[in-house]
């Protein structure tokens, strides 16, 4: 079964949830095509709860009413029998599995986990932060260790089409930067789990000055997510060495990928021009086809030699 949306959103965030409500995850989790032609009633006495408690669960998770939790877990579940995707897909890695196995495993994570995201974006939130970075005066980026690699990778982009952007990688810097933001400007940060303190003070610093906050976790009802007034959920896979911190960076570069695009739509002329522009001041270091092949055929006849 697929775990893009709701089910994705109720396994990530399983552990956070107050027992009463895991209890209910987990029945959903555990028969998910049970959960969606049981009646609420049935759904309670499964998970031992009352059914205002599975109406509070809807209700954390979005939805009105238990109908309309119903319907989105009936319509993952086709989607998933269609795709013939298989949720217990093997991400167990063993000192001697061969490579293609490794490659198998780590392909479908990764696919699995864009899919995820891809299932959890917010498109009315992609577009508020988008059009607000195309017209910041400044726009700042603060992640650390493998989050860290995906708000520099943001920042060089958005450098490319011309938005003042910064990033600092370590912690005073960002402090310090998060105090220079005022109104109109853009903090976004990035954490996997929600939980990082660094990244939580500097978002909330730039708050106080009356920045836009954005938080891209995997948690969003983490104290990160407290602190933002956006938030974009990723989601993550893990697989053998690959724990969630470390596999949650293509789920971030999808999520800010996303954004930039949609900067680089609203600012369409003066992206062009960038591109246009960047792109001839380097092309004096890229070897012209013809001068490639040749570098080649010396190559080989040093070899023949």
């Amino acid at each position: 079964m697929e775990e893009s949306g709701l089910l994705g959103r109720v396994r990530t965030e399983l552990s956070a949830l107050p027992v009463a409500l895991q209890r209910v995850a987990e029945q959903i989790l555990i028969a998910p095509e049970e959960a969606a032609r049981a009646t609420i009633i049935d759904l309670a006495e499964r998970a031992g709860t009352s059914t205002a408690t599975v109406t509070r669960f809807c209700r954390v998770f979005g939805y009105r009413g238990y109908a309309q939790l119903r319907v989105a877990i009936a319509t993952e579940t086709g989607r998933a029998a269609q795709a013939r995707w298989d949720t217990d897909i093997d991400r167990e890695i063993g000192p001697d599995d061969p490579l293609d196995h490794l490659l198998e495993v780590v392909a479908n994570a990764d696919a699995r986990a864009i899919q995820d995201t891809a299932g959890r974006v917010d498109l009315a939130a992609v577009d508020r932060v988008a059009a607000a970075v195309a017209q910041a005066q400044r726009v700042d980026l603060f992640g650390f260790g493998s989050s860290g690699n995906a708000a520099r990778e943001m920042a060089f982009r958005l450098e490319r089409i011309r938005i003042p952007v910064w990033h600092r990688a370590d912690a005073h810097s960002a402090l310090t930067n998060a105090a220079l933001l005022g109104p109109g400007d853009v903090a976004i940060g990035l954490s996997h789990s929600g939980r990082t303190r660094e990244v939580i003070e500097v978002l909330a610093e730039a708050a106080d000055h009356g920045a836009l906050t954005v938080a891209v976790t995997s948690f969003p009802r983490s104290p990160l997510a407290e602190v933002a007034d956006v938030v974009m959920t990723t989601a993550v896979q893990e697989t053998t060495f690959r724990l969630a911190a470390l596999s949650a960076l293509h789920s971030q570069l999808l999520v800010l990928d996303l954004i930039y695009v949609a900067v680089a739509q609203r600012t369409y002329q003066r992206t062009t021009e960038a591109f246009e522009v960047t792109a001839r001041a380097v092309d004096a270091h890229r070897l012209p086809d013809e001068s490639h092949r040749a570098v080649r055929r010396r190559v080989k006849t040093t070899e023949g030699s």
